[in-house]
């Protein structure tokens, strides 16, 4: 893992230091991190000379930017109305007792954090949900400990 100061130095070097290099920046320490201390958020105020507030204002706008250390895998499972339709009810169940957790927890193995989102953009294929960037659409009750087993083998 790369330091967050570096992070932040090759964001600023790419897109300066203006306003607009927040977001940017705010990705690159996610892609490395999986989320941003509130340390970082002040580290990267300072860099563009803005407030703290903003920094945390812009990062917890955005469901995809974590301000607590989450699981290495972050499941994102959508509840627009279409998923909801197509059993998301069901999906969410089955992954909470695959992963002995609950919505907004993370396995004692630092491996999964269970999230629900508004929408993913997926709704022509729901139910959908994320783990990390990579959508899994279509899915049924028994895809999911299929889904979750390929996860735990790519762990090492």
């Amino acid at each position: 893992m790369l330091e967050v100061a570096n992070i932040i130095e090759a964001k600023i070097e790419q897109y300066g230091r203006e306003r607009q290099a927040l977001i940017p920046i705010l990705q690159g320490i996610i892609a490395d991190k999986n989320f941003i201390a509130k340390d970082d958020m002040v580290l990267i105020a300072k860099e563009l000379d803005i407030s703290a507030a903003d920094v945390y204002g812009t990062a917890s706008f955005f469901s995809f930017i974590e301000d607590e250390r989450k699981g290495k895998y972050v499941i994102r499972v959508c509840k627009s109305i279409t998923c909801d339709m197509k059993n998301r009810r069901g999906i969410l169940a089955s992954l909470e007792k695959e992963l002995r957790i609950k919505l907004g927890e993370t396995t004692h193995d630092n491996l999964f954090t269970l999230h629900d989102v508004n929408c993913i953009g997926l709704c022509d294929q729901g139910p959908a949900m994320l783990i990390n960037d990579e959508p899994y659409t279509h899915l049924t009750v028994e895809k999911i400990p299929i889904i979750l087993r390929e996860k735990r083998n790519q762990k090492n």
